[in-house]
């Protein structure tokens, strides 16, 4: 039995806490709080193809050591997840790896979308993904719906399957006639002129008309700028099924960050101005933003590395989103109701995921910085290396089993 003594849960009031187990032991807990088991609906574990960047037996470990014990894996793999027979093939891939390291991780699989594979999403809605993924605007990989035509008949066919779409919204022909004027470019800071806010507005414009036309729930990735904002906000003032997520790069960093972190501060979309992350905040204050996630996706350092027109764009960040958000709870920037919120239950509620007992305890008094050696993620380097925050998981019940986190 493991007795967790004194500790704060989400109301900030104290409380002891009881699981069976086969260690006899009990915690002091008067430096810990209590939460959820967090769900992150939008990572890249790179599983199958690209496995040098990362895997599921790194990054179920950085996954716990975040506090998430449930994650959603993204497409755009090699090959890409678009076929039935692909994704039968990436469950046992994930499945036989986190068996080896004996880590009982709950996820998801998005579905990739492209223009010939709509018989292949119908096939693969019985066999438990969460929904289709839409890359608007290219990234990593090759799965691309920038045709007008296209992008009706995915929603057509949502709608019609009962099936939630999430979408990289940036508008490629944008992207591309901006991409023309910085080709050449070797500063890194280009890249957010060339994937600019206006790319992001006229793809979220278009996902609107779309997601009122089909009535089809449509889980926007990554928003980054005001405009966006205020579009989503307007929409769900008319009842449009529009959901929004952020992720921690756009909350604290900027594009000064460019001049100290180079490609590593590389990712599709593009880190905005400071005016615009202010906003970002009063978003998720005034509740527009449903959701943050790591949106993690790691790159090798020596692929980070490159000059800008060939250095990848994503970062890791499964590891650091929730330090990041306590640390800024506690610099009271945010309530702790809205961070349960933004990294739980909205997205339990937008993904209709079952209740489960799951639970995490993270330190809240002790401070370290994020050393990107201690890392589990498998490239061992972050955007967010040297910050001091507080907020580190420490323990995670899920599964029946209470796991100490130091010891993975």
């Amino acid at each position: 039995m493991v007795i967790v003594k004194n500790v704060l849960n989400p109301k900030l009031e104290r409380e002891d806490f009881t699981f069976a187990n086969n260690d006899n032991l009990e915690i002091d807990g008067s430096n810990l709080l209590a939460l959820p088991g967090l769900i992150d609906p939008h990572v890249h574990f790179r599983v199958p193809g690209l496995e040098e960047k990362e895997d599921w037996r790194h990054a179920a470990k950085a996954a716990f050591k975040g506090g998430y014990t449930t994650v959603f894996d993204m497409p755009n793999t090699n090959p890409a997840t678009i076929t039935y027979d692909r994704l039968q093939q990436k469950y046992e891939i994930i499945n036989k790896q986190l068996t080896e390291i004996n880590l009982p991780l709950k996820y998801k699989l998005w579905f990739g979308a492209d223009k010939n594979n709509f018989q292949e999403i119908i096939k693969a809605k019985e066999a438990r993904i969460i929904g289709i993924k839409v890359f608007m605007g290219a990234s990593t990989g090759d799965l691309l719906m920038d045709d007008l035509s296209s992008l009706h008949a995915i929603y057509a066919l949502a709608s019609a399957h009962n099936l939630m779409i999430a979408l990289h919204a940036e508008d490629e022909l944008i992207i591309q006639q901006n991409l023309a004027l910085y080709k050449d470019s070797t500063n890194y800071a280009d890249h957010s002129k060339i994937r600019s806010i206006e790319a992001a507005v006229t793809a979220i414009r278009l996902v609107i008309e779309l997601a009122k036309l089909y009535k089809v729930p449509s889980y926007i990735l990554h928003v980054s700028s005001q405009k966006e904002i205020e579009l989503i906000a307007l929409a769900k003032s008319q009842n449009i099924p529009i959901y929004a997520e952020t992720c921690p790069h756009y909350l604290f960093l900027d594009d000064s960050s460019y001049e100290t972190l180079n490609g590593k501060a590389k990712m599709n979309p593009p880190l905005r101005n400071k005016n615009e992350q202010k906003y970002l905040w009063k978003a998720l204050n005034d509740g527009v933003i449903d959701t943050i996630a790591s949106d993690h996706a790691p790159h090798t350092l020596e692929e980070k590395q490159q000059p800008l027109c060939k250095c990848p764009s994503g970062v890791p960040g499964i590891e650091t989103t929730l330090p990041l958000m306590i640390s800024a709870y506690l610099d009271k920037k945010i309530s702790l109701n809205r961070i349960v919120e933004l990294l739980y239950s909205k997205a339990k509620e937008i993904f209709n995921l079952p209740t489960n007992d799951d639970l995490i305890f993270i330190d809240i008094k002790n401070y370290r910085k994020v050393n990107e050696q201690d890392l589990c993620t498998k490239t061992k380097w972050s955007p967010f290396a040297g910050l001091n925050l507080t907020g580190w998981p420490q323990y995670v019940y899920t599964c029946g089993r209470f796991i100490d986190l130091s010891k993975l």
